[in-house]
């Protein structure tokens, strides 16, 4: 063992050429399980273009991959830590890039009328997907998650509201899995029934952005009714995201006043929606009218949030098992099913 003497205190030279090795290959670990969620993610977004997949989207996509993966190959616990900063720091970083999606601005003065829609289905959505999992004995914390999906905008109103209610990583994957599927389904049965719908392409525009799931799924569904149509659909859909913030600080007060909070913890105060606010109001008024923007720019950082969060997503979606798949997510999954079908009828009689 090399020794050196620094004045009368012997000096390890080993020791510390032993921590400064761990340190290294701890980065080179961390490092990995970053690029690994990367890799999955760009996979997602390969199989996404291939016909059939390109209606999913690459977020399910990429968690398909991701819980195949486990299922063949098990949890990678080398590169875990790297797996787990995606998983969560990476979708805090997401939602806060989301926020530049929302258009405050056009919501408040165009889509204030459509505000009062945007509530009622939101309380719609959690209060009958909770009330039928409950009566269906379903995992209660994956249906509190499927209802602020269908009511809000699915895996990223799914991925805010996890750490608040201290849902498992697991469930969060599940919950963005069954929302990314089912609305994809939904938005593609609007498009097959429109023409046949007597509605017009405004009508119907709104009827998408209060009733689907995803932004991606209304934008799907409402390109064929025109530029007004998509216009109306996008607006009613924003309103809905806008409400994600209060919704969360309700659940935040609901989780405290009733003591879910699970093992005497602490909720943490959820600062990406903070976050979330900041990028929405510098979005809304200072990039594209005190910083001028091409719209490439803007079609840029939306697809850099979206790649954000595909790779948050595979960190969450390499926790899932399917065994415990096939006995949990079954009954929110009906009951969500439930709940989307009375939203898109009820919605469709009110307009």
């Amino acid at each position: 063992m090399a020794t050196h003497i620094k004045g009368n205190v012997p000096v390890d030279r080993s020791a510390g050429a032993a921590k400064a090795s761990s340190r290294f290959s701890s980065r080179s670990l961390w490092i990995g399980g970053v690029a690994f969620t990367f890799l999955i993610a760009l996979l997602g977004y390969g199989l996404s273009r291939i016909p059939g997949f390109d209606h999913v989207g690459p977020l399910a996509c990429a968690i398909v991959i991701a819980v195949v993966y486990r299922q063949f190959w098990g949890y990678p616990e080398a590169i875990r830590s790297g797996i787990q900063f995606s998983a969560k720091r990476l979708l805090r970083l997401a939602i806060i890039l989301y926020g530049l999606k929302l258009n405050i601005d056009v919501v408040l003065h165009q889509g204030l009328g459509l505000l009062v829609y945007d509530a009622g289905v939101i309380v719609f959505a959690i209060l009958l997907t909770v009330l039928l999992a409950k009566w269906l004995k379903a995992e209660p914390s994956l249906s509190l998650m499927l209802g602020v999906g269908t009511g809000v905008c699915g895996a990223a109103a799914i991925a805010a509201v996890s750490p608040i209610i201290q849902a498992k990583e697991e469930d969060t994957a599940i919950g963005v899995g069954i929302i990314a599927l089912v609305g994809t389904f939904f938005s593609i049965l609007y498009t097959v029934l429109r023409p046949y719908l007597p509605l017009t392409p405004v009508e119907y525009g709104i009827w998408s952005g209060i009733s689907l799931h995803e932004i991606a799924h209304v934008a799907l569904a409402a390109a064929p009714a025109g530029q007004d149509g998509l216009a109306m659909g996008l607006l009613a859909k924003l309103g809905r995201v806008l409400l994600l913030v209060p919704l969360c600080f309700i659940l935040m007060y609901w989780m405290k006043r009733t003591g879910k909070v699970q093992g005497g913890a602490k909720i943490e105060f959820p600062w990406f929606l903070i976050g979330f606010l900041v990028m929405s109001v510098f979005g809304s008024y200072v990039l594209g009218s005190l910083i001028p923007v091409s719209e490439d720019f803007q079609a840029g950082v939306s697809n850099v949030t979206t790649f954000v969060l595909t790779m948050a997503m595979v960190g969450l979606g390499l926790n899932v098992n399917l065994r415990a798949l096939r006995t949990k997510a079954a009954r929110p999954l009906i009951a969500m099913s439930i709940t989307s079908v009375l939203l898109s009828v009820l919605s469709f009689l009110l307009i």
